[in-house]
């Protein structure tokens, strides 16, 4: 069964506007989908296709990079003999899969795209970190786009539920309920895209038979790639960068949710671990939301990048990491989950749920915390701020069962000037209150 992606517009975008002039690097979590969607991409658009996968590449072709590569001719004739494919001037694809693992591919895309004959993608993780670009000069005729895991939508064309997205928008957009019945199954879907998440094969596991249990084994899987990673590369600092993921579910857990390392680590100085952070973020395994200290100035300009929240890249991955020592049949969540009867943990979810649609959105992620000990009136924290249109829009997360915002509204009141519209994320339906939008969960992927 193939999956619907998003992506696959954007590389079209990509092929048509360029026109060989610029290669394409697709940047994206391990297993989230970049290889696939590519080689679709490259089988569908173009007359041939060659997929170089640097993580099992064979020796003749890394001869044919380290030896022949100022030698083009000779270089195409080796690539096209070895894989078997013809290729044919402007009317094929190279894929380098795995970039990050052979540099000096990468480094060679300047010269590829000044030749002219081929387009060219490139898929990788981790792609930023030093010990992938150690040694070379990134080429500047190189597109990036990030892949993410599936979000919502792709997640309702891939239950056979496309018509829904139209109806939902319109309800946005109008500010205008959905009706008990409506807001009823499409938060019960919601609850299944939490427990399954958006990595293609525990979703293609999941659709098999609406079986929560495989789904759960193919992210057990993942998880323990991530692992594997970790020790592989994370090279002089993979015990803080394991501390740190390891520790992620327990802070998420906790009503305040800003990152404490020495709650994982005792006595633990935040600075010596920003390149286990960067690691996590780098690799899109997490999405670091940082605290902005003055959204007057704008976002980016005031963030204090010592206070940071850390979310999952996909919440279906929290849940099984969460509880990774428990077998599924052990566990009562996913049930407790669709039938809305979770309390403990819940907020966990639903706030990394929102982190992970306005990340996918284009979103970079920022909060705003402050504690005044003097005056209880100037303490006050909001889940997200994000940028719509030139105006910091405050948006909070909150249960089905909550009475009220009171930072919210210190917030609005403190800051009005630059405010855009104020967001409630939340369980129920579409509801507009003193100036306040009322979403449901489902609808952040519209902000």
């Amino acid at each position: 069964m193939a999956l619907k992606r998003k992506v696959y517009h954007e590389l079209l975008y990509w092929k048509n506007k360029c026109n060989g002039t610029r290669a394409l690097l697709v940047n994206g979590a391990r297993r989230v989908g970049k290889s696939y969607i590519c080689e679709m991409f490259g089988k569908n658009e173009y007359k041939s296709v060659i997929i170089v996968n640097f993580a099992n590449l064979p020796p003749v072709i890394s001869d044919t990079f380290e030896h022949d590569r100022t030698h083009l001719d000779v270089f195409f004739t080796k690539l096209s003999t070895h894989y078997g494919v013809e290729l044919f001037t402007r009317e094929s694809l190279i894929i380098f899969d795995e970039v990050q693992l052979f540099p000096i591919a990468r480094q060679m895309i300047k010269q590829l795209v000044a030749d002219g004959r081929y387009d060219y993608i490139e898929t990788g993780s981790l792609i930023s970190i030093k010990e992938n670009v150690k040694g070379i000069v990134i080429p500047s005729e190189e597109r990036e786009i990030e892949m993410y895991p599936l979000d919502f939508e792709e997640f309702l064309w891939a239950i056979g539920d496309e018509p829904a997205m139209d109806y939902l928008r319109l309800c946005y957009e109008e500010k205008t309920p959905l009706g008990q019945a409506m807001h009823r199954k499409i938060m019960n879907i919601f609850r299944q895209y939490i427990l399954v998440g958006g990595m293609p094969q525990a979703v293609l596991a999941y659709l098999k038979g609406s079986d929560f249990e495989a789904a759960d084994y193919e992210k057990r899987d993942i998880l323990k790639l991530y692992r594997s990673d970790i020790t592989k590369y994370a090279a002089g600092y993979k015990g803080k960068v394991t501390a740190i993921f390891d520790g992620l579910p327990g802070q998420l857990s906790k009503k305040e949710k800003k990152y404490k390392l020495s709650s994982v680590v005792k006595n633990a100085r935040l600075r010596d671990y920003d390149n286990a952070f960067m690691w996590l973020t780098d690799g899109m395994i997490a999405n670091s939301c940082f605290n902005t200290t003055d959204p007057c100035q704008g976002l980016a300009l005031s963030f204090d990048h010592s206070t940071h929240k850390l979310y999952m890249a996909d919440t279906g991955l929290l849940v099984t990491h969460a509880f990774a020592n428990k077998k599924y049949t052990q566990n009562t969540l996913y049930q407790a989950i669709l039938q809305d009867k979770l309390r403990i943990n819940e907020g966990m979810l639903m706030e990394n749920i929102v982190a992970q649609m306005l990340r996918s959105g284009g979103h970079k992620l920022y909060f705003y915390s402050r504690t005044d000990s003097s005056n209880r009136a100037n303490t006050m924290e909001i889940d997200f701020l994000i940028d719509i249109n030139g105006k910091i829009c405050p948006v909070e997360v909150k249960s089905s069962a909550y009475k009220e915002h009171s930072s919210l509204d210190k917030f609005r009141r403190k800051f009005h000037s630059t405010l855009g519209n104020a967001y409630i994320l939340y369980t129920k339906d579409v509801m507009v209150k003193n100036d306040v939008t009322h979403l449901p969960l489902y609808m952040a992927m519209f902000l």
